[in-house]
C-alpha cells in the first residue's frame, strides 16, 4: 500500500489522538494519517489499570477517544514503521507499505520493560495495551492467583484492581516497604498497609530474576531465593522509550532512548517532530526531561498537532501525574524521590503535602489525598528556591 498525507503520525496512542485533534484546531482540511503498531485505535491507557476495573458502569465505549470520527484521520493499525527516509519524506512499514508526509510526528511511546528469561505468553502479560486488558479480563474471570510484578504505577494499580475484582494477588516489588523509594515513610507505610488489609500478599525486597510459563501457570524465581507459583503473571515495570526509529533516521536521541526535541517539539529536521512518552523536551519549570504520564501525552500531543499545522506556540506546559489506589489518591508535580530531603505538611482527613528538596530548591511536590494543589505546586517549583515556611503554601 502507498499513500501520502499532509500530516503523518507514527504511533497509535493518546498522543496521536490529541495531535490529530490539535491539527484540526488549525487546519480543517489537511489529510492526516496515523500509523499504529497496536491492533486497536488510540485508547486512554489510564483506564486500563483504573476505571475499567473499579467502576462497573464505566465501559470501553465510555472511554473511547473516537479519533477517526472526530478528526477524519485515516488509521492504519498493525503498522510498525521500520524506516524513515527524511530526504524523500517517506516512511516504510515492516510489511513494505510506504507513506509520504508533509510534516511528520513521531509519537511512538515505549514498549514494556521485560524480564530476561521470562517471555510473553498466554500466562505472562507485559501490561500496556487495550489488547492486554482484554486478555487479562478473560483470564481472571474465575478469580485465579495472579502474580503482579512491579511496585510503580502499573503494578500497584493493577494489583489493587485485581484484588478488588476477586483475584488472589501476590505483589512482588524490590523495596522493604511498598512505595518507599518514592514516598516518605509515613505514606509508604500507609500504602503497604492498604494492600495487606485488602488481602494482597505483598512480597517486598525481591526482584524477579527469571521464570517459566506453561499452559498450567507460571513459576517466578526471585532474587531472595524464593519461588512464586501463580496461574498467571502481570508485569508492570515501566517502559523503554521507542526512539530507535528516530536514531536510525539520524535524529538525536537521549541516553535512555528518548527523542531530543526543542521547545517547539521539533527535532533537528524542521519537518519532523516528536511528542509524548518518547520525547525529551525542555520543561519551562523543571528543565530538560522525558515524562511518561497522561497529562503530558495529552497536552504535548495537542500542542504538537497545532505546531505541525502552523501555530507559532511553544510547549510550555509542566505536566502533573496522579494515581488512585483503593480509597486513596494523589497528584504530583516534579521529582518524587524519597532519598531527597522531604518536608511533610499534614492536612485535613489524613491528607499530606510533601515537598521534595534538592540542594537549594524544591524539585517535587506530592499532594496525598489533597485536591486543588497542582497549580500552587507549580508556583512553588517555579520559584527555584526553598521557602522559609512550608505551611499554607498549598
Amino acid at each position: 500500500m502507498s499513500a501520502d498525507y499532509d500530516y503523518l503520525i507514527i504511533g497509535g496512542g493518546m498522543t496521536a489522538d490529541t495531535a490529530a485533534k490539535g491539527i484540526r484546531e488549525k487546519d480543517a482540511d489537511g489529510t492526516i494519517g496515523i500509523l499504529g503498531e497496536e491492533s486497536t485505535a488510540p485508547f486512554p491507557r489510564p483506564a486500563l489499570s483504573k476505571k475499567l476495573w473499579t467502576d462497573d458502569e464505566f465501559t470501553e465505549d465510555d472511554a473511547a477517544l473516537d479519533t477517526a470520527d472526530e478528526t477524519g484521520a485515516t488509521l492504519h493499525l498493525d503498522s510498525r514503521v521500520d524506516t524513515i527516509d527524511r530526504e524523500a519524506k517517506r516512511v516504510t512499514t515492516s510489511t513494505g507499505d510506504a507513506y509520504g508526509y508533509g510534516k511528520l510526528l513521531i509519537a511512538t511511546g515505549g514498549h514494556p520493560r521485560q524480564i530476561s528469561g521470562l517471555a510473553p505468553s498466554d500466562r505472562v502479560i507485559y501490561y500496556r495495551t487495550l489488547e492486554h486488558y482484554h486478555r487479562l479480563r478473560a483470564a481472571v474471570g474465575d478469580h485465579p492467583h495472579v502474580a503482579v510484578v512491579g511496585g510503580g504505577y502499573i503494578g500497584t494499580e493493577i494489583a489493587a484492581a485485581l484484588v478488588q475484582n476477586g483475584s488472589q494477588v501476590t505483589l512482588i516489588h524490590p523495596d522493604d516497604v511498598l512505595g518507599s523509594r518514592t514516598f516518605p515513610a509515613a505514606i509508604a507505610d500507609e500504602i503497604d498497609a492498604m494492600f495487606v488489609d485488602a488481602g494482597v500478599t505483598v512480597h517486598g525486597g525481591a526482584k524477579v530474576e527469571g521464570g517459566t510459563s506453561s499452559p498450567q501457570g507460571v513459576r517466578l524465581e526471585l532474587s531472595d531465593g524464593t519461588t512464586v507459583l501463580a496461574d498467571l503473571a502481570v508485569i508492570g515495570l515501566g517502559i523503554e522509550p521507542s526512539g530507535t526509529l528516530a536514531r536510525r533516521a539520524g535524529l538525536e536521541t537521549s541516553s535512555d532512548g528518548g527523542i531530543v526535541v526543542d521547545e517547539r517539539l521539533s527535532t533537528a529536521d524542521p519537518d519532523v517532530f516528536a511528542a509524548g512518552d518518547v520525547a525529551e523536551y525542555p520543561d519551562a519549570i523543571l528543565g530538560r526531561r522525558r515524562v511518561e504520564h497522561v497529562d503530558n501525552a495529552n497536552e504535548m500531543g495537542a500542542a504538537a498537532g497545532r505546531i505541525l499545522a502552523g501555530s507559532d506556540e511553544v510547549y510550555d506546559h509542566t505536566p502533573m501525574f496522579y494515581s488512585d489506589l483503593f480509597d486513596a489518591w494523589y497528584e504530583a508535580v516534579g521529582t518524587l524521590d524519597a532519598s531527597l530531603r522531604t518536608e511533610v505538611v499534614d492536612k485535613q482527613d489524613g491528607g499530606k503535602v510533601v515537598y521534595y528538596v534538592d540542594d537549594d530548591e524544591v524539585v517535587g511536590v506530592l499532594m496525598w489525598k489533597v485536591g486543588d494543589g497542582v497549580e500552587p505546586a507549580k508556583k512553588v517549583l517555579a520559584a527555584h528556591t526553598v521557602p522559609d515556611s512550608f505551611t499554607d503554601l498549598i
